[in-house]
């Protein structure tokens, strides 16, 4: 079974070096010197913020465990942090158009510092509050830093197609090598020099004061809107109408949410799809070879989007077909395959194809990272591009908050169902979104700030 795994990370390992190496002129995209300066320093500073992420995920559930806890008041904790993320975040989130997207970012390392030293306390309440202190952080993570990338690259001039280089290095980079990386790092602060499971929350708060630092000395300050002075709940109503009143960005939401509500739930149960009974399987080993194969995404991605053909809005449309198929492998397998009744032992024939699966579903995911910012970056008006994007992760967290909550009420094969259906309205959506962008613009479009005015009449 030893031979299986190291073949599946060797063929990944084969292709991403293939895609990387193999490049043309074509798949490539002239820049200038300037904008390789400033894409570096933001890949370095992602990168940074992704390490102190990533270094964190393998062992919040393990030092919960380690104080004693049971599964009930872990998942309690995890709840709290999605909730969090979803009210909290939410709000601090959308600051960032008004208060500035660096101060932000900074924010972002503030608080995710915080919620690693509450990792010293065995104490409920502390971690408890390091969890809602990390929601907050995550939506900053995922909001602030691409709406203060776009708005730079645009104030500087930069030609529009460069974005997408940036977009996909930086999944190339955040998601994938910074990924292993992190996890064999982490191991080795554990396991190898036994400093203990909170030794990585340790390490991952160092990174991101590294990273604060960077970007307090080297990045300037944009906003979305600064001559407006709408309150926080004036600039709420106007974004909910600018998503409501634009298809696009409404369809681009619902797209957003659908695949990562299913790529969450995907992360919480792929343990249990491969070892359903309980098979002994090197979950590190696995998660370095769905990092690959998210880097192999990205890889792809890069090359789809140096080219004018597909656009973005095409591509994206097979994609989700094929994270569809690739999640319903679980549902199919306990149809098709004999499920084995021995406890332990290596992975079944059943959970060898799924893995499979699992990796192009992670390539999959790869694709859709870079591929979403661009589409963000086209629809999404530059003045609440922060609090727009927020807007899109509600749903999302209430989904996985629900998935959490409910994790034993239904077999996982249900479970993997429900996403992959889901994966399938998200490929109508895309269809849809595809069509209208098509579409000759019949009126000009109006600025936020414009219909701001004609909004705070309405009282929502």
């Amino acid at each position: 079974m030893e031979v299986f795994y190291f073949l599946v990370f060797g063929a990944m390992a084969a292709v991403v070096a293939v895609l990387e190496l193999s490049k043309t002129n074509k798949d490539r995209i002239n820049t200038s010197a300037a904008f390789n300066s400033f894409k570096n320093n933001y890949l370095l500073v992602f990168s940074l913020m992704m390490a102190g992420d990533w270094l964190q995920g393998p062992y919040v559930y393990y030092l919960y465990s380690t104080y004693g806890f049971g599964k009930g008041d872990i998942g309690q904790l995890f709840i709290a942090g999605f909730g969090s993320s979803m009210v909290f975040g939410t709000i601090v989130g959308s600051l960032a158009d008004k208060q500035g997207r660096r101060r932000a970012c900074v924010t972002y390392c503030i608080t995710y510092i915080l919620s690693c030293i509450t990792k010293h306390s065995p104490q409920y309440r502390i971690l408890m509050v390091g969890r809602i202190l990390g929601g907050i952080a995550t939506s900053l993570l995922f909001s602030s830093f691409e709406s203060w990338l776009i708005a730079e690259h645009n104030k500087r001039n930069f030609e529009q197609q460069w974005l997408s280089l940036t977009f996909s290095k930086a999944v190339f980079l955040g998601n994938g090598l910074l990924a292993i990386l992190a996890g064999l790092f982490g191991n080795l602060l554990v396991d190898t020099f036994s400093l203990g499971p909170v030794a990585p929350f340790d390490a991952a708060a160092c990174i991101l004061a590294i990273g604060m630092a960077i970007i307090l000395a080297t990045w300037t300050e944009n906003f979305g809107d600064p001559s407006d002075s709408k309150d926080l709940l004036t600039q709420f109503k106007v974004a909910a109408i600018t998503i409501a009143s634009d298809e696009k960005i409404a369809l681009l939401g619902a797209i957003q949410s659908l695949f990562e509500g299913s790529m969450y739930t995907f992360v919480f149960l792929w343990t249990p799809a491969l070892s359903p009974n309980d098979e002994e399987i090197p979950h590190g080993f696995i998660f370095a070879t769905f990092m690959l194969a998210s880097m192999l995404g990205s890889s792809l991605a890069a090359r789809l989007m140096a080219r004018s053909s597909p656009r973005v809005e095409s591509y994206m449309q097979i994609v989700f077909l094929v994270s569809s198929a690739t999640l319903l492998l679980p549902t199919i397998t306990s149809v098709l395959v004999k499920p084995s009744e021995v406890k332990g032992g290596g992975m079944s024939y059943g959970g060898c194809v799924q893995l499979v699966g699992f990796c192009v579903f992670e390539a999959c995911v790869g694709i859709f990272w870079p591929s979403i910012m661009k589409m963000r970056s086209q629809y999404i008006p530059e003045e609440a591009r922060s609090t727009i994007m927020n807007f899109f992760r509600i749903p999302l967290n209430i989904f996985v908050c629900v998935i959490l909550y409910n994790v034993d009420a239904f077999p996982i094969t249900i479970m993997f169902g429900m996403c992959s259906i889901f994966l399938f309205v998200a490929s109508i959506l895309q269809r849809r979104l595809m069509v209208i962008s098509d579409k000759p613009k019949t009126e000009d479009w109006i600025p936020m700030k414009d219909r701001s005015s004609e909004a705070e009449p309405l009282n929502l």
